[in-house]
Order: C-alpha cells, then structure tokens, then sequence
C-alpha cells in the first residue's frame, strides 16, 4: 500500500529512504569534512553536525575513515594531546582530494537535475491537496 508523507516533524526518525539517501553520501561528507586541513574523529563527527545537519555516531565514522584509509584517500597519524590521550588525526591524500573533487562534480550535477524536476512538486498548489487526498483515498480502499 502506497502512504504518501507530509514533512516529517524534526526529531522524527527518517524513513527508510532517506536513511539510504543518507547512507549514500557519508563517504562524501567524511572526505568534504577533511578539505581545509586535518581533524581527528570526534571533530570530524562535530563538522558534519554543524555544516551538513548530518548527526553520526562514532560507531559509524570510523569503519568509513579506515576504509577510505584503506583505499589510500586518507592518511592517519597518532598525536599526543596536552591533556587526555593521543588523538588519532585524519588528512586527505591527493587521491582523496581528487576523489572528493569528482565526487562532488557528480553530487551538483545530480542534485540540479533533480531539484529541477522536483521544484513544480514543492511549490504549493491549490488543486494539489484535493489530488493528494484523493490518490489517498484510492490506495486506502485498496
């Protein structure tokens, strides 16, 4: 049965998917975080909440940074901190930057394309609610 979705209210959690769309560009976001120079996890975890309304969890960060580290777009190094322990700090390779550079070309080309076609939906319509309820009521007498 098909439910079609007003706004969800903020602290909602998303559906299934945004949380994909979410999902798809975290690679993106740990890369982009990285740009003007190095952070260690917890920082990287804080850009993205303050510049991208991304909310992560450590749990997530990390298995994305290792994998990037792994595919040579970042380089890690231990650092002892004047007070706690040694932090581990993350910085973009060449490959990185370049990567993050193709990826962000193939992100403002998509997402152009697509708030192209999406602009007519999001722009509130007289005869688009009685449409609403009544493909509503279609799928509900289902």
């Amino acid at each position: 049965m098909m439910r079609l979705r007003a706004q969800t209210a903020e602290g909602e959690s998303p559906d299934r998917w945004e949380a994909q769309l979410r999902k798809g560009a975290l690679e993106m976001a740990a890369l982009a975080s990285l740009w003007q120079g190095r952070l260690y996890g917890l920082e990287i975890i804080r850009f993205l909440e303050s510049h991208s309304r991304l909310v992560l969890a450590e749990g997530t960060i990390y298995p994305i940074l290792n994998r990037l580290k792994a595919e040579g777009m970042l380089t890690s190094d231990w650092v002892e901190a004047e007070a706690g322990h040694p932090r581990k700090y993350y910085a973009l390779t060449g490959a990185g930057r370049l990567r993050l550079r193709q990826m962000a070309e193939a992100w403002a080309n998509f997402a152009g394309g697509l708030s192209q076609l999406l602009e007519p939906v999001l722009i509130p319509d007289a005869g688009d609610q009685s449409n609403t309820r009544e493909i509503e009521k279609k799928e509900l007498a289902r």
